[in-house]
């Protein structure tokens, strides 16, 4: 899921300058991850309570009909940060642990964008793009990564909390590694003597619904093997304060050492995605289990981004853009309780579907702007995606911005800025198969595969024949109107063809 803060001051270059020049916003990116439409109380959540996400939404701009360009983390990640749809290029799925870079070094990323127009560039959090090349020593020095696509720095979780390795990358080093105790990774084969779910269930303290039983690290079993790097080590409670820490830390500094020059941020939380281990002063807080703390910590998370700003004097200079990488997922590989404890909670709102789905639930995610000196606060219907923020943020900073660099990024500032009730006029969505978004239509191609996920029990929406939506009348996706509108059908396969087609 994702919120991203553009902080925006006013002053003069230099103390000398004879005029004084707009300095451009200084932006934070708060990614979310696996937060669903229906999750903030701002979106029509009643049994969960987000005050702080509440606050940005009351303050600014929510729009009920913002995308992630995947329905799963790394093609949403990699869509947003190069402004190309993933589904182009092959090995742009989710990643394994140990996967290599899958952005080439060099290329032109929302992070390089801003920098070219000045900006110190940092990222804080959950990364699962790839690090390094194929054999990379964890050991060693890690590169390429992410001061290779135009960050300045980083500290990072290099994929997801249930896949190894479990410590944090700082820059080009896994942060407090003790050379005398190697750290090793391998997926497929088992490394090390270090036991696994599989053999050991005695020793977990959350036992794996499906996968996920392989290297225990603190008491919860992973996906893939690691044995050492035992200083190194992450604790799963203490991850959201880290990152927290790590993230206000950026902007102080930055604040007191470089008040002339803006800067970027992408803060990418994990709270929600498993295994969801919040800490202990929001466990039982909600409810609702540990999928329903991890929320409420999100929310303290952005609270305490939003507090930061106040206690600078930035709030009123600052866009908050609030969203998530996908949509919602309530089993998927731990016996956590969430989907005991749900209580009435409905994570996808009015959507069908969720992560992993064809179904509108799978990429349609909370996205709010704020930005009180600028954006009027209201409701948005603009069809909006993350793949646009390269073009929509090299239009912000004044830069010229070509196609070739990111082929599916669209200048859509305006929608963003609610300057325009207008967004996109189609959007893909990515899912087992592609879907095309036209105005209240929505074609899901025809595909294989089963109708639910076996381990999720997500609603996939696989077909063997193309599906028809008009969403104005049925959000929900309950009738297929593809047999009562063949030319919609047709005319939507063209276009669909053509963007596919397009290079």
């Amino acid at each position: 899921m994702i919120c991203l803060v553009i902080l925006c001051e006013f002053t003069a270059w230099g103390a000398d300058a004879a005029v004084a020049k707009a300095r451009h916003p200084n932006i934070v990116l708060i990614y979310a991850d696996d937060i669903g439409y229906g999750d903030f109380s701002c979106y029509g959540a009643s049994r969960i309570k987000t005050p702080n996400v509440d606050r940005a939404a009351r303050e600014g701009l929510r729009f009920v009909d913002g995308h992630a360009a995947a329905a799963t983390c790394t093609p949403s990640r990699y869509a947003m940060l190069t402004g190309e749809y993933a589904w182009r290029k092959k090995g742009t799925g989710v990643l394994p642990g140990d996967a290599t870079l899958i952005i080439e070094p060099g290329r032109t990323t929302l992070a390089s964008i801003l920098k070219q127009a000045g900006y110190h560039t940092g990222v804080v959090g959950k990364w699962h793009l790839g690090l390094g090349q194929s054999g990379m020593d964890w050991n060693g020095k890690i590169s390429p990564g992410p001061l290779e696509l135009g960050f300045d720095e980083c500290f990072l979780m290099p994929a997801t909390g249930d896949r190894v390795p479990c410590v944090y990358v700082e820059n080009h080093r896994v942060l407090g590694l003790d050379p005398a105790d190697p750290l090793q990774v391998r997926f497929g084969q088992k490394i090390g003597n270090e036991p696994t779910g599989k053999e050991h269930p005695e020793l977990l303290s959350m036992h794996p619904s499906h996968g996920h039983d392989q290297t225990i690290i603190n008491g919860v079993s992973r996906i893939g093997f690691m044995t050492g790097g035992k200083s190194a080590r992450w604790n799963d409670q203490e991850m959201a304060d880290r990152f927290v820490e790590r993230a206000k830390s950026f902007i102080t500094r930055h604040v007191a050492a470089r008040s002339n020059e803006p800067f970027f941020l992408y803060f990418a939380t994990h709270d929600i995605h498993v295994p969801r281990l919040p800490h202990p002063r929001f466990i039982g807080q909600s409810g609702q289990g540990p999928r329903g703390d991890a929320l409420l910590q999100f929310d303290w998370c952005v609270g305490e981004l939003l507090n930061l700003l106040d206690d600078q004097k930035l709030t009123n200079d600052t866009i908050v853009i609030i969203s998530s990488d996908n949509g919602p997922v309530i089993d998927d590989g731990y016996k956590d309780d969430a989907v005991e404890k749900l209580g009435g909670h409905t994570p996808s709102g009015p959507l069908r579907g969720g992560k992993y789905s064809n179904f509108e639930a799978g990429t349609r995610v909370p996205f709010i702007i704020r930005w009180p000196g600028r954006v009027k606060p209201g409701t948005s219907a603009a069809l909006v995606s993350q793949v646009d923020f390269p073009a929509s943020f090299a239009a912000l900073t004044s830069q010229t911005f070509s196609a070739a660099t990111a082929p599916d990024s669209e200048n859509v500032l305006a929608a963003l800025l609610g300057d325009s009730a207008s967004g996109r006029e189609t959007l893909v969505e990515q899912a087992g198969v592609l879907s095309l978004r036209r105005g209240d239509w929505k074609l899901i191609e025809s595909g294989k595969g089963p109708k639910r996920s076996a381990g999720t029990n997500t609603e996939l929406g696989n077909d063997p024949a193309p599906q028809l939506y008009n969403l104005s009348e049925d959000l929900g996706e309950v009738k297929n109107v593809a047999g009562e509108h063949p030319t919609v059908v047709s005319e939507m396969h063209k276009k669909l063809d053509a963007i596919r087609n397009r290079k």
